[in-house]
């Protein structure tokens, strides 16, 4: 390189530029370690095992719910009606149960009602119309369905089974966090092991590109919005189960949380980079954030402030700084090979 060159990223060596790069890509895991260790110093409550465990059965419904909208923004989609699904799953709950119907028929009828629901999403989208208007729609008609269903009102929970799913625990951990662990994990299978998940990325990644392959682009965005439905359906059951009543409020705003989760979490808005394990790590950050915040005794208005910065700060890093960043990294391994 003469004098005169700009300087370049190819002027590190390359180990501190790996490094660069994965400061940046694992970000997230890095600051919800450094959250973690600051407020254990903070406050003498927070790594009580009460505490941790209530942060966790508090994540469960925030991971399951976006494990399913991880592979909707794989495929370049959003999902806005999660939280509607969740509304409406939990008064059909809690009537079903009220008529006398068993839980282990009622959990599965409603999983079919949250799948159908976004199967329908699905291929609405399909016929051309943007995921956005489809599922912003989707999150007004569908609470509105749930109102009209409870004539506005939230309806007691008290069969013993489903309130487990709720608030029972097995092995000292509670229940809701086991079957989001499980949720992950398959979730995570299925994005990275199977034809299906490939091919849900290769469909965000460039869709021209995935139809001239033959993908089947309109059954995977059904199947997609199909697997986020059923998953919020399992989220409204797991809240309703926490709360022991099913409302036609539950899920408000659930939505913003669960993109926010999977956005920080280093899932690409724009499609074809997709991350479980992210998905993860973002909803326990969100809650740990809020959790520690309230055991400082901030004003919950500024907690919802703050959760409105992260998710900015979330987008910034996802879509501007890592692009950069990457875009750097490969400049300089360029450079080096020349």
């Amino acid at each position: 390189m003469t004098a005169s060159a700009p300087a370049s990223a190819g002027l590190l060596p390359r180990a501190q530029r790996r490094m660069i790069v994965a400061l940046v890509r694992y970000g997230m895991f890095i600051a919800l370690g450094l959250w973690l260790v600051a407020m254990s110093l903070a406050s003498e409550h927070f790594l009580t095992t009460t505490n941790l465990l209530n942060v966790l059965r508090q994540s469960a419904p925030l991971i399951i719910i976006g494990v399913g909208m991880t592979f909707v923004m794989a495929t370049a989609g959003i999902d806005l009606s999660v939280g509607s699904t969740v509304a409406l799953v939990s008064v059909l709950t809690a009537s079903w149960l009220g008529l006398g119907l068993p839980a282990l028929l009622v959990i599965p009828l409603v999983l079919v009602v949250g799948a159908a629901i976004g199967a329908c999403n699905g291929w609405i989208i399909t016929l051309g119309v943007p995921a956005f208007v489809v599922t912003l729609a989707g999150l007004t008609s569908i609470r509105g369905v749930a109102f009209v269903y409870s004539d506005g009102y939230a309806t007691p929970i008290n069969d013993p089974v489903f309130v487990w799913i709720g608030r029972g625990d097995l092995f000292g951990i509670n229940a809701p966090f086991l079957i989001a662990v499980v949720v992950a994990i398959l979730g995570w299978f299925l994005l990275n092991r199977t034809r299906f998940g490939l091919h849900a990325l290769a469909t965000g990644g460039r869709e021209e590109a995935a139809r001239v392959m033959g993908l089947a682009i309109n059954r995977i965005k059904i199947k997609v919005y199909a697997l986020t439905g059923c998953l919020a359906a399992l989220g409204g059951v797991v809240i309703s189960a926490r709360l022991s009543n099913g409302s036609p409020n539950a899920g408000v705003m659930l939505e913003l949380e669960v993109i926010a989760a999977v956005v920080l979490g280093g899932t690409s808005l724009f499609g074809g980079r997709a991350t479980i394990a992210g998905t993860v790590a973002g909803a326990l950050l969100l809650n740990f954030v809020r959790n520690g915040l309230n055991l400082l005794g901030v004003n919950p208005y500024w907690v919802q402030v703050v959760t409105g910065i992260i998710l900015v700060l979330a987008v910034l890093m996802n879509t501007v700084l890592n692009r950069k960043v990457e875009s750097w990294a490969r400049a300089s391994t360029e450079e080096d090979a020349k």
